[in-house]
């Protein structure tokens, strides 16, 4: 969402007013989930979407009305029935609620934004705690706390207890970039945002599977690196959208890439020999995920010499391995969406199963049109 938060920024910084609507929470089958952001600008215009279709048309005039009015912040929820999903499209029945912030004076906003776009582009990852729905007696709608990765805070959510809970929280999504929302007792709501550099795929290993990955990674909204130790499966011209292609030894590649606990790492060398090296140096690092291409054989005989070099068995444990979901692949490309399958999976909480409803859906589906069939032939 960084075009979003720039565009805010750069509107203040031009005075003119906005209004930054953003998906707080979700219930059920949604177009967009908690996060998804839509920037409204004066003259009518916007970045961002929250879906598309009736929600984002009905938040969208909403928000006009707030700037026409000279409204102040409001939380809203929208139910998505059956006919609304029709009417639009949409093949999803659920709920979402929004908070919708009037956004007028630059000194209120751009600071903690700039830090925002900031962690985006590098920086350090920063947490944005901000009380969405408010009750009487509680904290005020929209006040802000704002937790470096440092432990520095700035801003407050009105009390000592709720700062404390949402900066546990704020410490746990910071790094990958996640979000969480919580409620009190008295019904008060806060959502949590952590913001970091985008998803990063480390493709060691510029092969078939190698190319096929990074490819479709890249398509995926990606970040991606390549290393090999051949400066012919490592280049721009192969990796045009690159943010780096390395040369390096597998021993030693992770001495050329900078990784955090939002990246990715598929080690999918050549030889047997150069996975053990690549992977030993992958368990050095901060990274999220890291997986091996290869066969069970392979892969156990990597973790024995692993082992014997004193890698704890929990750290293996934590390797996926053999890598991807099972769909069957066996084509680069295939193998490619069984790896990044498993990625999302694992970035986005996933359970990897099917999504096929059951038998006893189609029954009760065909159960209702019998009973409906029958009341108009006794009619």
């Amino acid at each position: 969402m960084r075009e979003v938060i720039q565009g805010a920024i750069d509107d203040l910084k031009d005075g003119q007013p906005c209004v930054l609507a953003t998906v707080v929470r979700t219930k059920g089958s949604t177009p967009q989930k908690a996060g998804a952001m839509l920037l409204v600008r004066q003259d009518g215009s916007g970045v961002g979407t929250l879906g598309g279709g009736c929600v984002e048309g009905d938040i969208w005039f909403a928000a006009k009305e707030i700037l026409r009015q000279n409204g102040g912040p409001e939380f809203k929820d929208y139910y998505l029935n059956e006919d609304i999903a029709a009417r639009d499209g949409l093949v999803c029945g659920g709920t979402m609620y929004f908070y919708l912030e009037p956004l007028r004076a630059p000194d209120d906003f751009v600071p903690m934004a700039g830090e925002i776009v900031e962690a985006y582009d590098g920086g350090h990852p920063v947490s944005l705690a901000t009380v969405v729905n408010a009750k009487e007696g509680g904290p005020a709608l929209g006040v802000k706390l704002l937790l470096r990765s440092d432990g520095s805070v700035t801003g407050s959510l009105g009390n000592a207890e709720l700062d404390s809970q949402a900066i546990e929280i704020a410490q746990r999504v910071a790094d990958i970039g996640s979000n969480e929302a919580f409620s009190t007792a008295d019904g008060t709501e806060i959502f949590v945002e952590g913001f970091t550099t985008p998803p990063t795929l480390v493709m060691v290993g510029g092969g078939h599977v190698g190319k096929a990955t990074a490819d479709l990674a890249h398509s995926l909204g990606y970040r991606v690196y390549l290393v090999d130790d051949r400066p012919e499966f490592s280049n721009e011209d192969r990796f045009p959208y690159a943010e780096e292609t390395v040369v390096a030894t597998y021993d030693k590649w992770t001495d050329h890439v900078d990784l955090n606990v939002n990246s990715f790492v598929v080690v999918a060398t050549r030889g047997h020999r150069f996975d053990d090296m690549a992977l030993e140096s992958a368990l050095k690092t901060r990274a999220r995920y890291i997986g091996v291409l290869g066969s069970r054989r392979k892969t156990i005989m990597i973790f024995r010499r692993l082992l014997q070099q004193g890698v704890p068995l929990e750290r293996i444990k934590e390797v996926y391995a053999p890598i991807g979901l099972d769909i069957g692949a066996l084509e680069p490309e295939e193998l490619a969406v069984s790896i990044m399958s498993e990625i999302i999976m694992v970035r986005r909480g996933g359970g990897g199963g099917q999504m096929q409803m059951g038998d006893w859906y189609i029954d009760r589906a065909a159960d209702i049109v019998d009973r409906a069939t029958e009341s108009s032939v006794e009619v």
